[in-house]
């Protein structure tokens, strides 16, 4: 008979081997971008625990106020929905594993940290040993102490990597770190990939609404739209985009381009537009697409917009330029970007931007529940005609 690990028998003794994964746990910091890139790495990582078969712990979503120099860590539940996770893997909120489970599964004196190699530390230290640093810089130590969580050692798990799909990966991991010996395994950044791998991108099913975000999408359609189907768009369109659209040039991919552009760029390659479509292009997209639904729908024709943007909504262009067809365009009173998601998702169209992660996120959650979606710019409008011709002849 194989003997138990210590931190089993000790949670036996407190009562707590009901609730206890012998197999594990994984735990990571989103560290990594804003929503949208941390909702890629959500995926990754929500793969990777199951395949190695350790309970993911959820962290908390990283976000970044005006006027606070630390980021700000908001529990995974105050947006979705943890029971729909459940039917798919093994999950615990962050602050309930370290409450209940942490001081015996993982005591103070046994936190590692976990990165591929050496992560150079920013603070210049004479003498300083090899490690993760996995709290040097802004949102690293904020998150950690959040949770009043310290290192006292750091693990190089290179040359293993978290594509779980196309090898034994997950079998080596678990050679390597068996949870008898490792019960939790923290890194320092997300154990995934970004932009989400293709393999991971339809367990966007599992990431749901919670009731309180989709009563209030439900709630502002219902009380604020025309009644009758509405298009929704994203606008990425603030000064740090422009910036971000420079690449365009020197780049096969960019963000979340992969989504139309294929991973391996089949379906085509960058070009400006397709990153900072202009004010025309857009107007005219949007003309075209109530057009083709009026014709292919007659009896549910496009009445309203719904738009949702960092910094130019377009309201009032949008509003004159769709005056003769009797279409108004409409927006939140106040910037709430989880709330315009969750209205994204349940418009009867969508229009993104096919490099935002920010419209990768609707564009998954649309393909879940089979609703159709659109990228500005995107075939090329040169290449729409002649696609257009060719179906004609």
């Amino acid at each position: 008979m194989l003997a138990l690990p210590l931190w089993i028998f000790m949670c036996f003794s407190l009562g707590l081997a009901q609730d206890l994964d012998a197999n594990g746990y994984l735990v990571y910091c989103p560290c990594m971008g804003r929503f949208g890139n941390q909702a890629d790495h959500f995926l990754g990582a929500l793969a990777f625990s199951k395949a190695l078969n350790r309970t993911l712990i959820l962290p908390p979503w990283v976000e970044y106020r005006k006027g606070e120099m630390r980021s700000i860590q908001v529990p995974f539940d105050t947006y979705f929905d943890v029971e729909t996770l459940q039917t798919y893997h093994r999950i615990i909120l962050m602050a309930d594993f370290m409450k209940e489970f942490a001081p015996t599964v993982w005591p103070e004196e046994k936190r590692v940290s976990f990165c591929y190699m050496e992560r150079k530390s920013i603070q210049k230290k004479e003498n300083a040993n090899p490690g993760c640093h996995a709290k040097e810089g802004n949102p690293f130590g904020p998150f950690w102490d959040t949770f009043q969580i310290d290192f006292i050692d750091s693990e190089f798990y290179g040359p293993l990597l978290f594509d779980v799909h196309h090898s034994n990966m997950a079998e080596k991991w678990n050679e390597r770190y068996p949870p008898s010996l490792w019960p939790v395994l923290a890194f320092t950044g997300a154990p995934a990939s970004f932009p989400v791998q293709k393999e991971n991108r339809e367990l966007h099913a599992y990431l749901k609404w919670n009731q309180k975000y989709r009563d209030a999408a439900a709630k502002f359609i219902k009380n604020t739209l025309p009644k009758g189907a509405f298009l929704g768009i994203h606008l990425r369109n603030g000064i740090d985009w422009v910036r971000a659209c420079d690449h365009i040039r020197d780049s096969q991919q960019l963000f979340a381009s992969p989504q139309c552009l294929g991973y391996t760029n089949e379906k085509g390659n960058l070009y400006p537009e397709l990153c900072m479509p202009s004010k025309e292009l857009i107007i005219r997209q949007i003309k075209r697409l109530i057009k083709n639904v009026k014709q292919d729908h007659p009896k549910n024709e496009i009445r309203s917009i719904f738009v949702a943007s960092d910094a130019n909504h377009m309201i009032a262009e949008l509003n004159s330029a769709l005056q003769r067809m009797n279409i108004s365009a409409f927006r939140l009173p106040d910037d709430n970007p989880h709330l315009d998601l969750a209205i994204l998702g349940m418009s009867n169209h969508f229009i993104g931007n096919c490099i935002s992660s920010y419209s990768a996120f609707v564009k998954r959650e649309r393909d879940v529940k089979g609703f159709p979606s659109y990228f500005w710019a995107y075939p090329k409008e040169k290449e729409r005609q002649h696609m257009k011709v060719h179906e004609e002849l």
